[in-house]
């Protein structure tokens, strides 16, 4: 049995994170689950050959770039093992699950990073805005609070094309999901609220003439 996973994985999940991190990605990776057996939404265990899935998005982090994947496949480390991480660890090992392919696992792990506050963390966490789960997007209000919302300005400053995409992503979600069922106007769903929250406060921080440009 695989006790850690492949060397591929390993660059994939390091790649995603900034340089001066890389120790602590390695030590927070070696509580990941090599098991390609996974538990899916089918409540069906599945031989699953790629535990990450083959789509990436490349971000820019304080200039550098990072190249953060679509969807992984993990199952969900063993307590003892994650309970030997530091807490800048755990954050690195929860990020990773904000990758998920199971909601229920990206919103717990998300509810676990509420109270952090580093700029890393940023790119996961602000990619579930684009994603359609109303919990989570829910928990994601929680994140984007008076310690974390600057972080967020700061990094849509650094990557206008891809904040347009997810505020994109967000409204045909709510257009195909949430729209004729509870939310007829947009202004009362979550996401264009937090969309509209962020908005104000680059507008207030004087970034609004970045935003527009292409």
């Amino acid at each position: 049995m695989l006790t850690e996973i492949s060397d591929t994985d390993k660059v994939r999940l390091i790649n995603g994170f900034p340089a001066s991190l890389r120790q602590d990605v390695e030590q927070a990776l070696k509580a990941l689950p090599a098991d390609h057996k996974v538990l899916l939404t089918d409540k069906q265990v599945h031989y699953v050959d790629n535990l990450i899935h083959s789509t990436e998005k490349t971000i820019f982090l304080d200039k550098e770039p990072l190249i953060i994947h679509y969807r992984n496949y993990f199952n969900e480390p063993q307590p003892e093992k994650e309970n030997q991480l530091t807490t800048l660890q755990k954050a690195i090992l929860n990020c990773i699950y904000l990758r998920h392919h199971n909601g229920f696992v990206k919103q717990r792990r998300l509810e676990q990073l509420i109270k952090t506050t580093d700029y890393f963390v940023i790119p996961y966490t602000l990619q579930l805005l684009g994603e359609y789960v109303m919990e989570i997007l829910e928990v994601l209000d929680r994140h984007i609070n008076d310690t974390t919302i600057d972080n967020y300005v700061k990094f849509i400053n650094e990557n206008k094309k891809y904040w347009k995409q997810t505020e994109s992503r967000m409204i045909s979600y709510w257009n195909e999901y949430y729209r004729r069922p509870r939310f007829r106007n947009l202004n009362d769903y979550i996401g264009k609220q937090i969309v509209d929250r962020l908005k104000k406060r680059t507008r207030n921080m004087g970034f609004s003439a970045m935003l527009a440009e292409e």
